[in-house]
């Protein structure tokens, strides 16, 4: 896939990776665990989504907004319960809050980066956690999914 493709086409794609998610506890001690099974970031429909999302990143659908140095965009608002974002980032973010979790599926763009001190693959916090999500040691390419699209941002 080395052009863009649509953002119903990449809707598509995360269709069967949302569908997958849903029996996830995001709760559970075992949780990134948990998501790694359902949906192994090495696996085709993982590299698929990687692939296209990568492809996408000078779309004017991905990522077209811009804050802080941070790229970010909604690619669905209801894709089996939950809101799905895109964010591109090698910097901090904004603290917020998950009310009911948040999976995230996070992706290297360039260098050797971290995401909240986790290598690329999924990451999974909890209901009512709160965090700054902070990139190191290069950029990712994350896709935020938010069960409900539930999130609260704080000052």
């Amino acid at each position: 896939m080395n052009a863009t493709i649509t953002k119903d086409q990449f809707i598509e794609l995360l269709r069967p990776l949302a569908a997958a998610l849903q029996s996830i506890d995001v709760d559970a001690a075992d949780a990134a665990a948990q998501a790694e099974r359902a949906a192994p970031f090495a696996g085709a429909l993982v590299a698929a989504v990687r692939q296209a999302a990568v492809a996408s990143l000078g779309s004017d659908w991905l990522l077209p907004k811009e804050n802080a140095g941070i790229r970010f965009g909604r690619v669905a608002k209801d894709l089996h319960g939950f809101s799905v974002d895109a964010v591109r980032m090698d910097v901090p973010g904004p603290r917020h809050r998950h009310p009911n979790g948040e999976l995230d599926l996070c992706f290297a763009t360039r260098g050797e980066p971290q995401f909240d001190g986790r290598p690329p693959g999924w990451v999974v916090y909890g209901r009512g956690s709160v965090h700054v999500p902070t990139v190191r040691g290069g950029e990712m390419l994350i896709l935020y999914f938010l069960p409900g699209g539930a999130i609260e941002f704080q000052a």
